[in-house]
């Protein structure tokens, strides 16, 4: 994983992301999703192409299970977009890279 892109946990989600100075992408998957593997290299794309001006965070539905469900995340992968502690945008499922760097443009 690129170190652009953090791990994160329900234990950290509020200082990690909710309290985030910068916008934060936040991607929930899981090492069993085929999907899930397909986006994560464009999702460590997004991380680099914007360093110091997004923060990435994966969150493994799996091992946090309850950040997931307070976001209502059904399936995966889902993608949520915060800024200033909220929600702004969520995507599911494997998108075009094009698709998130312009949702990720409108936030930053």
């Amino acid at each position: 994983m690129s170190d652009a892109v953090m791990t994160g946990t329900d234990a950290s989600f509020n200082a990690d992301v909710l309290e985030s100075d910068l916008p934060v992408l936040v991607d929930f998957w899981a090492p069993w999703c085929g999907p899930c593997m397909m986006i994560g290299p464009v999702v460590e794309e997004i991380a680099e192409a914007h360093k110091g001006k997004l923060k990435v965070v994966k969150m493994n539905v799996d091992e946090n299970p309850r950040t997931p469900q307070t976001y209502g995340i059904m399936a995966i992968p889902t993608l949520i977009l915060f800024k200033g502690g909220e929600l702004k945008e969520k995507m599911v499922g494997v998108l075009p890279k094009a698709k998130l760097a312009e949702a990720v443009a409108r936030h930053i």
